[in-house]
C-alpha cells in the first residue's frame, strides 16, 4: 500500500510536472537551498512520489491526446464544412487574413475517411462519393458562371441537381436510411 503525500511532498512532486528541475522543485516546496539538490533526487526515488507523478503525467497525456470519438467529430466537421480555416489572402491594401470551411477535396476525403471506417456500407460509400464528386461540379459550374456572368449556366445547374436525385432514388436508399445508418455524414439533401 502506498504511502499519502505530504503537503510539501504534493508540491514537490506539481513543481516537478511543471518545470522538471527536482532542485528548483524542491526549493518551491519549501526545502533549504542548500539541501534542495539532495531532497529533489531523494524525492524522486520514493515511490509514493513516483506514482504520483506518473498518475499524473498520464493524465497530463490522455487531455492531450485525441481519441477515435474526437477523430471522428473533427472528420465530421470537416465534411460537413463546420469546420474554418484561416487563410492569407492578398487585398488591393495588401494582405489580410480571413476564414474559411474546408475546401471540397477536403471535404471529400474527410468523407471517405469517415465512410472507411463502415466497411459494410459499400454502396453507401459509392453513392456518397458520386453524390460529393456532383455537388463539387455543381460548385464549379456556380463559381463559373459567377465569373462569366452566364445565366444559362443555372439550367445545366438545375439539370445536374435532378441527376443527383434521380441517382439517390435509383440506389434505394434516401436521406433518412442514410442517416439511420451513417449518422456521422449528414447527406445533404
Amino acid at each position: 500500500m502506498s504511502k499519502k503525500l505530504t503537503p510539501r511532498q504534493k508540491k514537490f512532486a506539481d513543481n516537478y510536472i511543471e518545470s522538471g528541475n527536482a532542485t528548483q522543485s524542491a526549493i518551491k516546496a519549501g526545502y533549504s537551498k542548500k539541501t534542495a539538490r539532495v531532497i529533489g533526487q531523494e524525492n524522486l526515488l520514493k515511490t509514493a512520489i513516483k506514482t504520483y507523478i506518473e498518475k499524473k503525467m498520464k493524465e497530463i497525456e490522455s487531455h492531450k491526446i485525441m481519441d477515435a470519438k474526437e477523430a471522428m467529430e473533427l472528420l465530421t466537421r470537416i465534411a460537413r464544412g463546420e469546420e474554418r480555416e484561416t487563410v492569407v489572402v492578398g487585398t488591393a491594401d495588401g494582405l489580410a487574413s480571413t476564414t474559411k470551411e474546408a475546401d471540397l477535396k477536403t471535404r471529400i476525403n474527410a468523407t471517405k475517411e469517415i465512410l472507411k471506417r463502415y466497411p459494410d456500407n459499400d454502396k453507401l460509400v459509392e453513392q456518397q462519393i458520386r453524390k460529393v464528386k456532383a455537388e463539387a461540379e455543381l460548385q464549379e459550374l456556380r463559381v463559373k458562371s459567377v465569373k462569366e456572368g452566364n445565366t444559362q449556366v443555372e439550367d445545366k445547374l438545375a439539370e445536374l441537381m435532378e441527376k443527383i436525385q434521380g441517382e439517390v432514388k435509383e440506389d434505394g436508399v434516401d436521406s433518412n436510411i442514410h442517416k439511420e445508418t451513417n449518422g456521422n455524414v449528414e447527406n445533404g439533401s
